[in-house]
C-alpha cells in the first residue's frame, strides 16, 4: 500500500501485456469521468506504446468550466503510474458524487497549473538537489539543514529565503506524496 493525496492505494501487480492494460485502465479512466458527465472528447489520455518503461502518467479532461489535470510519476512503469491515476480519480470522483467534497474543493484539487513543471524544477534547485529526483527522503534532508541555516531565529539567518525554502519542500511533497 501506499498513500497519496491521504488515500491508501493498493500497488499495482502488472507483469504482462502492459500496453494492453494500459488501454484498459485507459478506458476505465474515462468510464469514471462519465459519471461526472465528462465526455470522451473532453478527456486527453496519452497511453504510451512502450508502457513498459519508467514515464509519468496525466490525464486532463475539461468539467465544471475549467480544464483539469492530474498526474503521477513516482511508479517504475508508465502503467503502474496510469494505475495510480485510476485509482486516485475513482476515489476522488467517489467523494464529490457522494457529496463528501464539494465540486470547488474537486476543482481546485484538481486545476491545471502549466506553470507547475518549471516550478517543480524551481523548488527542487532551491532546496539543492538535482531536477529529476524523486527521493523523498533525500530531499527532506536538504530540505532540513537548509531550514535551519536560514530560519530567522539563527545567527545570519534570512526571513525570505526561509520561506522560499518551505514553499518549495512544500510543493515537492505535494508531488510525491
Amino acid at each position: 500500500m501506499i498513500k497519496i493525496k491521504g488515500h491508501d492505494i493498493e500497488l499495482p501487480k502488472i507483469r504482462d501485456s502492459f500496453y494492453r492494460r494500459a488501454v484498459k485502465i485507459q478506458n476505465n479512466i474515462v468510464q469514471t469521468l462519465k459519471l461526472l458527465g465528462v465526455g470522451r472528447d473532453d478527456v486527453e489520455i496519452i497511453v504510451e506504446v512502450d508502457a513498459w518503461k519508467k514515464l509519468p502518467a496525466s490525464v486532463s479532461w475539461f468539467f465544471a468550466g475549467r480544464n483539469l489535470q492530474y498526474a503521477y510519476s513516482q511508479m517504475p512503469k508508465f502503467v503502474d503510474n496510469l494505475y495510480i491515476v485510476d485509482n486516485v480519480l475513482g476515489i476522488e470522483v467517489g467523494r464529490l458524487i457522494s457529496e463528501e467534497i464539494t465540486l470547488d474543493e474537486f476543482t481546485n484539487e484538481f486545476s491545471e497549473d502549466k506553470e507547475l513543471p518549471k516550478k517543480l524544477i524551481d523548488a527542487r534547485k532551491t532546496l539543492g538537489v538535482g531536477v529529476e529526483e524523486t527521493d523523498f527522503v533525500l530531499i527532506s534532508k536538504n530540505y532540513k539543514e537548509l531550514a535551519r541555516k536560514h530560519h530567522p531565529d539563527m545567527p545570519g539567518g534570512n526571513h525570505k529565503q526561509f520561506q522560499e525554502i518551505n514553499a518549495a519542500h512544500k510543493l515537492i511533497k505535494k508531488e510525491l506524496t
